[in-house]
Formats: structure tokens, C-alpha cells, sequence
């Protein structure tokens, strides 16, 4: 129903009644629809004047529930407009106006004043996507967006995460303060490379987890002796989540190398034979670390390997290093779009889990409902 408001503005030099509309706009949001009705004004100038009514006939309905508007750069398209229509939006009008030189220029093709505003962008390389990303939250602040979402389903850079050797930069933590600089209120993203990146932040993160759409994939293939495994120790903890879940084993494989992307020597610990493999982790690169761990793990008896990587960032001799390994198949999320098409390769969309955030963000209901260990934990 709506909410009747009634208001008797005592009138003084102190407080002119132009100040009403200060009264009344500030209690709009206190409901989805309001009817004000202003129904009498009492003027009292001074003590020694009786007091006068003034009714006057004014009333106004309206809707107050800011809409959601969901934008897109040029990093993953295809992903962007799968999660508006999951939404049951469509994209918003968004146009990238690009110079000769190079330079670009986000414009806003429709009014988004006082709007809930979601701008899907991944920063995978080029860093364009970055900086696209900036230039759209800064031009959503300076158009009065009511509230600003960066959804970044890949969260570039976050492998920089920490100084482990000296002069070194932590990107992750700068991207981090750029996107608070711009004007996000809030960033929506998936697995993070190292879940305390949350931390950098001084606006909420809400850290999806791929495991929900993974698990459910994984059931459907009945593995009789299923077991995880970690390509490297940093990944325990992830695939330590989802072999609790199975109630598996797991097994990890140690890895040294010498310097980035090149693997000097690798060891599995655990008892891996006639075990069905499933190897888990966020990113996959060149696909050297996943394709070796692969072939030692059948070298030491597997029966069979299969991998699941939420981020498919496949660089330099990926594709190939896929195509001639032991792997039966690669899982992997469409956080970014595939350069190229693989047999081995199967993708699975996001879309989905990223619109229920949306609308739970949106509506401000909790997100517990997606992730795997709210369901194992009963919540």
C-alpha cells in the first residue's frame, strides 16, 4: 500500500516552507511507492498573530526503486550480454569512441542518473581493459549513477599480488586502489588468484566461486575412483574445498621453477594409481604447469586426468601444450573469451551465477546461497 505522509510545516523566519522539498525527498526511499499528500500547512509567524491554516491541493506519486542498468566494454561482450539476458535485461547503450592515435572514450548513450549501474568488464590483457573499465566508472560518477558495481569476472594482475622478490610492484593491490579512485562502490568477481586480494580493497567485494558450476559438471560424470589434484601447492585450498565436498582424496603436485612460466621439476604427493584425476585451479596460462602435472600423474598410474580452470588466459604455446598432453578434457569458464577452438576444450558460462548476484546486490539479499559450502554446511 502506499505510504501516506502528511506534513503541518510550522512556518517561522528560520524555516521558509521552500525548505519542503528538503523534508519530503529525503523520505522517498522509504518505500518502493510514495504518495505524499500534503494536506495542510499551518503558518504561525509570530507569537502575537493567531495561527492560519493554508490547505492546498498538491500530491505526487512516484517510483522509487532505482533500476538496474548493465554496461559492457569491449573485453568479453558475449559474456556481458548472457548475464543481462539471464537478468532479463538488455545491455544498456554504451559507445567506445576511439581516436586515431589510439586513445578512447567511453559515452553514455542513455541516462543513468541515480540508477544502479553494473559495468562488466574483465582486465585480462591488453591493459585497454583496464583502463576502459576506469574511464566507464568515472563517466557513470560524473553522470550521478546512484550506485556503481565494477563485475570483473577476471580479475587481471591479481597474480602480482605480494612483494616475492625485491623492486618489485604489488599490481594488484594498485589496481585495487584505481578502481576505488574512479568511484566503484562495489566490485563483483570470481576467483580471485589469492583470496586475501579482497583485502586491498576499502569497498565490499563480493568473491564468487566457480566450484558452484564445476561440481555440478563433475556429478554428471560418475568418475568411479575420483580423486583431486593440485597443479601446485598454492591451489591446496581450493581443491582441498571441493574433494571435502565429494568426500575425495586428494593428492598435489610440487612444483620449482626457474623463473615465470618455465617449470624446473615437479613431484606428486599422494598415491595417484588407478585413480580418475581431476586436476583444479583458477588460471591457465601456457598450460605448462597443468600439461606436465597431467603427464607425471599418469606416468605414476592415473587412470585417467582431466582439468577445471576457471580462467582460460591460454598465452603462447597453450593450445598446443593442451592438444599433445594426456588430458581427456579442459573445463573452463567464459570469464574471457577463447582465442581459438580446442576438442579438448569445453567451456562453461558464468552467466547465470553472476545475474543472481546482481539481483541479490540489487534487491540486498545475501549471496550464500551460491557457493558450494553453503549447501554442504546447511546455510
Amino acid at each position: 500500500m502506499p505510504l501516506l505522509l502528511v506534513f503541518q510545516i510550522f512556518y517561522s523566519t528560520t524555516f521558509p516552507l521552500r525548505r519542503l522539498k528538503g523534508l519530503v525527498l529525503p523520505l522517498l526511499p522509504m518505500a518502493k511507492r510514495v504518495k505524499v499528500c500534503l494536506a495542510a500547512v499551518t503558518v504561525k509567524k509570530n507569537r502575537a498573530e493567531p495561527r492560519k491554516c493554508y490547505s492546498f491541493a498538491t500530491s505526487f506519486s512516484t517510483v522509487m526503486q532505482p533500476s538496474v542498468k548493465i554496461f559492457t566494454g569491449n573485453s568479453n561482450p558475449a559474456l556481458a550480454e548472457k548475464i543481462a539476458r539471464r537478468y532479463g535485461n538488455g545491455l544498456g547503450k554504451l559507445q567506445i569512441q576511439k581516436f586515431s592515435d589510439g586513445e578512447f572514450q567511453p559515452v553514455y548513450m542513455e541516462s543513468i542518473r541515480g540508477d544502479y549501474v553494473f559495468l562488466i568488464q574483465s582486465t585480462n590483457a591488453p591493459a585497454d581493459n583496464l583502463m576502459e573499465l576506469l574511464l566507464m566508472i568515472d563517466a557513470a560518477k560524473r553522470a550521478s549513477a546512484g550506485y556503481i558495481t565494477a563485475v570483473i569476472p577476471y580479475f587481471g594482475f591479481a597474480r602480482q599480488d605480494r612483494k616475492d622478490k625485491p623492486r618489485v610492484a604489488i599490481a594488484s593491490k594498485l589496481v585495487a586502489n584505481l578502481l576505488t579512485s574512479a568511484g566503484a562502490n562495489r566490485v563483483i568477481t570470481m576467483d580471485l588468484h589469492a583470496p586475501q586480494i579482497q583485502g586491498f580493497f576499502d569497498i565490499p567485494v563480493d568473491h564468487l566461486d566457480s566450484s558452484a558450476i564445476f561440481i555440478p559438471y563433475i556429478e554428471n560424470l560418475k568418475l568411479e575412483n575420483l580423486t583431486f589434484a593440485s597443479p601446485d601447492v598454492g591451489s591446496t585450498n581450493r581443491v582441498r574445498e571441493v574433494a571435502s565436498y565429494f568426500n575425495a582424496e586428494m593428492v598435489i603436485c610440487d612444483k620449482h621453477r626457474k623463473r615465470a612460466n618455465e617449470i624446473a621439476s615437479m613431484v606428486v604427493i599422494g598415491d595417484v594409481t588407478d585413480k580418475d584425476i581431476v586436476l583444479i585451479d583458477d588460471i591457465i596460462d601456457t598450460a605448462g604447469t597443468l600439461t606436465k602435472a597431467a603427464n607425471l600423474l599418469r606416468e605414476k598410474g592415473a587412470r585417467s586426468v582431466r582439468a577445471f580452470c576457471t580462467h582460460p588466459v591460454l598465452s603462447g604455446k597453450a593450445y598446443e601444450n593442451i592438444e599433445q598432453s594426456v588430458l581427456e578434457e579442459l573445463v573452463v569458464c567464459d570469464t574471457m573469451p577463447l582465442k581459438q577452438e580446442s576438442a579438448k576444450i569445453k567451456v562453461i558460462s558464468v552467466s547465470e551465477l553472476f545475474a543472481v548476484a546482481i539481483r541479490n546486490m540489487h534487491e540486498n539479499k545475501s549471496i550464500t546461497s551460491l557457493f558450494v559450502h553453503s549447501h554442504r554446511r546447511g546455510l
